[in-house]
């Protein structure tokens, strides 16, 4: 699909449409000067006979058609460019996963941190098996617990062993994520590194380290877009200490950081909505924008008008039987 208004790999080639202005008026001049000629019949009868019924409609449509008609092959010649979603072929991918205190909150069935695990290994398990996935625990003391890896079975047990933590640090998580983006194995014979996304889970507020907004502006230079998942309900919370704390997620402060680094923000506050906001993430994080050449629907458009003017020549030329 493209947009309204599409790119060109040839936009220099675009300045043939200035022929239609002129093409405009010289019909326009042909219709004054043929209104003139026919004043010189004086008997309408004869008039008639010879130049046929025509109907005016049909002539304007049939101009009208044949000059969309150039305006498509001009607009095909300038090579149009639109964009298409294709498989990535390679990537990184950070999982980013809240171990903090509040993800021991039971309002996700049978509690946030095992219903997070078993979503993020079906999210990992989905992955194309060439995509590098690292694993980050998200506390007050963020750490890179696996390393960007192919095999989906160390991530997995990496996944399975995260256990709970105090504290909540977001801006040193994404900082951590980014060193272990750093850390993936080149491909071979490859120039350029494989793009890389940060998936990050959270349900609460950053209460440690850095603010996110810094964190999240690195991994803007950077061109790695952070994909974020607001967890847990409103009324969740945590008896610590003897006291009920409220942990909430930090809906907005989430919402900030995917919009600064061009990734998404969705929120999930029971399993099912868990599960379908990996999948939402998975069928973006998998596919790649690709710029391509549309010309042959200009084309296809042009030949389409091409048609329709010709019949409407036909339907001026022909004397249908009375």
């Amino acid at each position: 699909m493209w947009g309204w208004v599409p790119e060109f790999q040839n936009p220099e080639r675009l300045w043939w449409l200035l022929l239609l202005p002129a093409l405009i008026v010289i019909y326009l001049i042909l219709l004054r000067l043929k209104g003139r000629v026919a004043l010189r019949f004086t008997n309408t009868g004869v008039l008639g006979r010879v130049v046929g019924s025509q109907r005016r409609w049909t002539r304007h449509l049939a101009v009208a058609m044949s000059l969309c008609s150039l305006v498509a092959l001009a607009l095909a010649y300038a090579n149009p460019l639109g964009t298409e979603k294709q498989p990535r072929e390679r990537a990184t991918v950070v999982m980013v996963i809240d171990v903090s205190l509040s993800m021991s909150a039971d309002d996700v069935a049978p509690n946030r941190l095992s219903a997070a695990k078993q979503a993020a290994t079906d999210f990992v398990q989905g992955l194309p098996t060439s995509y590098n996935v690292a694993v980050v625990s998200m506390s007050g003391s963020p750490s890179i617990v696996a390393p960007p890896l192919t095999d989906r079975g160390a991530i997995e047990r990496a996944i399975g062993a995260m256990e709970l933590s105090d504290g909540t640090a977001i801006g040193e998580s994404i900082t951590s994520a980014l060193r272990a983006v750093d850390q993936a194995p080149a491909g071979d014979d490859e120039d350029e590194p494989a793009p890389a996304m940060i998936v990050m889970l959270s349900d609460g507020t950053n209460t440690e380290g850095p603010e996110p907004a810094a964190a999240a502006a690195a991994a803007a230079e950077r061109d790695v877009p952070i994909y974020t998942i607001a967890y847990g309900t409103q009324n969740g919370f945590v008896d610590i200490d003897g006291q009920r704390e409220n942990v909430a997620p930090d809906v907005e402060a989430l919402r900030e950081i995917a919009r600064a680094t061009g990734g998404e923000s969705v929120q999930a506050d029971d399993v099912a909505s868990l599960n379908d906001a990996y999948r939402d993430i998975g069928s973006v994080v998998g596919y790649e924008e690709v710029r391509k050449p549309i010309t042959a629907q200009y084309a296809f458009f042009a030949l389409g008008f091409a048609v329709v003017a010709a019949l409407g020549a036909v339907m001026m030329a022909a004397r249908w039987p009375r």
